[in-house]
C-alpha cells in the first residue's frame, strides 16, 4: 500500500509538470492498435507522448508473439489540437513510420473506430488491474460511489464555506454566492485558455489565479455598495437585497458570456484502477483526486488562518461583539469587505474545481449550486466554518450514495427534503448553536 502510495504521488507530481497528453486523442490512437496488429497478438502499451503542436500523439507498444516481443510506435495526427469530438478528426495514422492509405484510414475510422467493439478493445484503459488489491463487492462498490462524489463534495465544501464566513460574521445570508461561483468559474476558463499549451501545472495555476480573483472582485462590490448599506437593516431586507443581487449577476452574466457554456478541454483526466472485485474495477482519474484534496488544503488554510492570522482574531471579534470590536480599533467596513473578498474567493475556487473537472461552466447551473451548496452550510451550522466544510463533503456523499441506489431523478428533492429535515430537528446543524 505504501508502494502503491508513493507511486500515485510520483504521479500526481509528474503530471503536473509534463506536458498534457490529451486523453480522448490517446484512446483513439490506442483504439486503432488491434486494427492494425495480427488478431492473435497480445498489445502491451509502453508510453505515450504528445507531438509539441498538441495536435497529436505517438503510442509506443509492445506486440506478442513474435517472441520475444516486437516494439513498435503509432503516431497518429488529429485536425486540430485539443480534445477530439468525432473519431473522423483522426486525419492520419503511421505505423512504425508507414502512414496508412486514405482507403484504409476512411475504413478505419467509419467501421472500427466508431463502434463499441474498439472501445472494449482498447488495450490500456485501466493499465496493469491484475495486481490491484481485492475488495469485496459491496466495499468496491461503495469506495466507487465515494471517489465519484469527491469531486461534486468538493465544490459543496468551498462553497458552503463562504456562506458561513458572512454569516458567521454579521448573521446575513448572501444568495448570490451560486453566482460568483459561476463568475469564477468564467474567470477560471478563461484561464485555462490563456495558458493552453503549457504544462497542466501551469494552466491549473492560471485558472485558479483568475478564478479566485474575478470572483473576490465580486465579493469586494457586494461589500461595499449592497451589505454595508445594509448593515442596519433587518435579516429580511438583507436577503431580498442578495436575492436581487443573485438575479442581476446572473443577467450580467448571460449577456456578457452567452447562453451556451463554455467549454475547457479535460485535462489529467485518465482513468486508472485503484481496487477491484472480480471482473468490477474500482476506478479514478488524478482530476477527481485533485479535487479533493484541493479542497481540503484550502479548508485547512482557512481554519488555520481564522485561527492565527490578525485578520482571524478580527473577524472573531466582531463575530462576538461588533461594539466591544469596534471599540478596540476593528472596522466594520474593513472587516467586512476583506470577509467578502475572502469568501468570494472561495466561491471563485468552487467555480475553478467546477470548471476543471467537467469541462464547462454557465451561469444556469449558479442557482442549484449555491441553494446546494446552502443546504451544506444549514447542516454543518451555517454560522461555523468547520462545519459548513463538513456539511459541503457529506452533502457530496449524500447525493453519490442517493445515485448508487435510488433514480436520478429525485436527487435534488431528496437534498432539499435533507434540508427541511435539518431545520426541523437540528436548527443549528452539527455544529451551530440553536439561534
Amino acid at each position: 500500500m505504501r508502494r502503491r502510495f508513493a507511486v500515485l504521488l510520483a504521479a500526481l507530481a509528474l503530471a503536473g509538470c509534463s506536458r498534457l497528453v490529451e486523453t480522448d486523442q490517446a484512446r483513439l490512437c490506442r483504439m486503432a492498435l488491434p486494427a492494425v496488429s495480427p488478431p492473435d497478438a497480445t498489445i502491451e502499451v509502453l508510453g505515450q507522448h504528445e507531438f509539441p503542436d498538441g495536435r497529436g500523439l505517438r503510442v509506443v507498444y509492445q506486440l506478442e508473439p513474435p517472441s520475444p516481443a516486437s516494439t513498435h510506435f503509432a503516431d497518429c495526427r488529429f485536425r486540430q489540437p485539443g480534445r477530439p469530438l468525432r473519431s473522423d478528426e483522426l486525419t492520419t495514422l503511421a505505423i512504425d513510420g508507414r502512414p496508412l492509405s486514405d482507403v484504409n484510414l476512411y475504413f478505419l475510422v467509419r467501421f472500427w473506430l466508431a463502434t463499441p467493439e474498439a472501445r472494449d478493445a482498447d488495450p490500456a484503459p485501466l493499465g496493469d488491474v491484475a495486481d490491484l488489491p481485492r475488495l469485496p463487492r459491496s466495499a468496491a462498490y461503495a469506495l466507487q460511489q465515494a471517489l465519484n462524489g469527491l469531486p461534486l463534495a468538493a465544490i459543496y465544501a468551498l462553497l458552503a464555506a463562504a456562506y458561513s464566513l458572512v454569516y458567521g460574521l454579521v448573521g446575513r445570508i448572501n444568495l448570490a454566492f451560486g453566482d460568483f461561483a459561476a463568475a469564477g468559474g468564467y474567470a477560471a476558463a478563461l484561464g485555462a485558455l490563456l495558458a493552453v499549451g503549457q504544462t497542466p501545472a501551469t494552466i491549473l495555476a492560471a485558472a485558479l489565479t483568475l478564478g479566485g480573483a474575478a470572483a473576490a472582485m465580486w465579493g469586494i462590490a457586494t461589500s461595499r455598495w449592497v451589505f454595508y448599506p445594509l448593515r442596519g437593516a433587518t435579516g429580511q431586507q438583507a436577503l431580498v437585497a442578495s436575492v436581487g443581487l443573485a438575479m442581476a449577476i446572473d443577467e450580467f452574466l448571460r449577456l456578457a458570456q452567452g447562453n451556451r457554456p463554455v467549454w475547457v478541454s479535460p485535462m489529467l483526466n485518465a482513468p486508472f484502477g485503484v481496487a477491484r472485485a472480480g471482473d468490477f474495477v474500482v476506478t479514478s482519474a488524478l482530476d477527481a483526486l485533485l479535487s479533493g484534496g484541493f479542497a481540503l488544503l484550502a479548508g485547512l488554510t482557512l481554519l488555520a488562518a481564522m485561527r492565527f492570522t490578525r485578520f482571524g482574531r478580527r473577524w472573531r471579534a466582531y463575530s462576538d461583539d461588533p461594539l466591544a470590536a469596534q471599540l478596540f480599533g476593528v472596522s466594520p467596513r474593513a472587516i467586512l469587505a476583506q470577509t467578502f473578498a475572502l469568501a468570494g474567493a472561495f466561491a471563485g475556487l468552487s467555480g475553478f474545481v467546477m470548471t476543471i473537472y467537467y469541462g464547462s461552466v454557465g451561469y444556469a447551473a449558479a442557482t442549484g449550486l449555491g441553494l446546494k451548496a446552502l443546504v451544506a452550510a444549514i447542516l454543518g451550522g451555517v454560522g461555523s466554518i468547520p462545519g459548513a466544510l463538513l456539511g459541503g463533503f457529506l452533502v457530496g456523499a449524500f447525493e453519490a450514495a442517493w445515485q448508487a441506489c435510488f433514480s436520478v431523478d429525485y436527487r435534488d428533492v431528496a437534498v432539499f427534503s435533507l434540508l427541511a429535515i435539518t431545520l426541523a430537528l437540528k436548527p443549528g446543524g452539527l455544529f451551530g448553536v440553536r439561534s
